[in-house]
């Protein structure tokens, strides 16, 4: 793996786009990938907000901002395996973006624009929330920048564990928000049949978290259509061992066990 990215994500500050592009470059194998797109959105969003004084005003001008006069906002659901979707400079180009890569644009546009603003996790989702004031935040679904009102907030927050009146929404890291990215491509790739970029996508994925028996069997899996089976194996058979509950360590755990008897009556 790229030494500079290994390098980005392990980082204590990620620098998210730095990240973004770097990932870009590495996954899709292409050459180096610049912002020049994204620094002039960052640049139409300051100029956009500068005048207003007002906290609420000025987040709903930067949200008129990015959702209409940058065309942001998704007139019809995009294809959920459109590979265009992932890769940092056509999404930008064309505004076609998957929600996983949305979620971190909006925020370092708004970040870079001089607002306070992270994401965070409601039941069922991730959605982006910028600071008004002291007191008062907009939460709101990236895809189409729909707010969501403080009722329906109310009764999502009571599905969490614990005391609803307790609980925090802590905005996610960048490590959580990079992985989310990932885990989406990774899947886009799959279904796309692009077998060495996805398996390129789980390398960096083990990066993050090292051993991880979802990737190790993801990766197996990977190695397997690539005609890679013997290395594929000891992937494999480490989901089985880690995961022994999982259905489908199981049936593959029968699979695995087969494979070995029909070899050993070979031999």
């Amino acid at each position: 793996m790229n030494p500079l990215l290994l390098s980005e994500l392990s980082a204590q500050n990620v620098d998210l786009i730095k990240a973004l592009l770097l990932l870009d470059e590495f996954i899709f194998d292409r050459q180096s990938v610049n912002c020049d797109q994204f620094d002039q959105l960052v640049s139409y969003c300051k100029q956009a907000i500068a005048d207003e004084k007002n906290g609420l005003i000025k987040v709903q001008i930067f949200l008129e901002t990015i959702f209409v006069d940058l065309l942001f906002v998704d007139e019809k659901p995009l294809k959920p395996w459109q590979l265009e979707c992932y890769q940092f400079s056509s999404a930008l180009a064309f505004r076609k973006i998957s929600p996983a890569l949305k979620l971190i644009i909006i925020q370092e546009l708004a970040r870079r624009s001089g607002l306070v603003c992270d994401v965070v996790f409601i039941p069922e989702s991730l959605m982006v929330r910028i600071e008004c004031d002291e007191d008062y935040a907009i939460i709101f679904e990236p895809i189409t920048g729909e707010a969501i009102d403080w009722e329906t907030l109310d009764h999502r927050v009571t599905d969490l564990e614990g005391d609803p009146e307790s609980i925090s929404l802590d905005g996610e890291s960048a490590t959580v928000l990079l992985r989310n990215y990932l885990l989406s491509l990774k899947n886009a790739l799959i279904a796309n049949n692009q077998f060495q970029a996805a398996l390129r996508c789980v390398d960096v994925l083990l990066a993050m978290k090292p051993n991880d028996p979802l990737e190790r069997r993801d990766r197996g899996f990977l190695l397997h259509q690539l005609d890679c089976f013997k290395v594929a194996y000891d992937d494999y058979r480490y989901f089985v061992e880690q995961c022994p509950e999982d259905p489908a360590a199981q049936l593959l755990k029968l699979q695995l066990d087969n494979i070995h008897i029909t070899e050993m009556v070979l031999h």
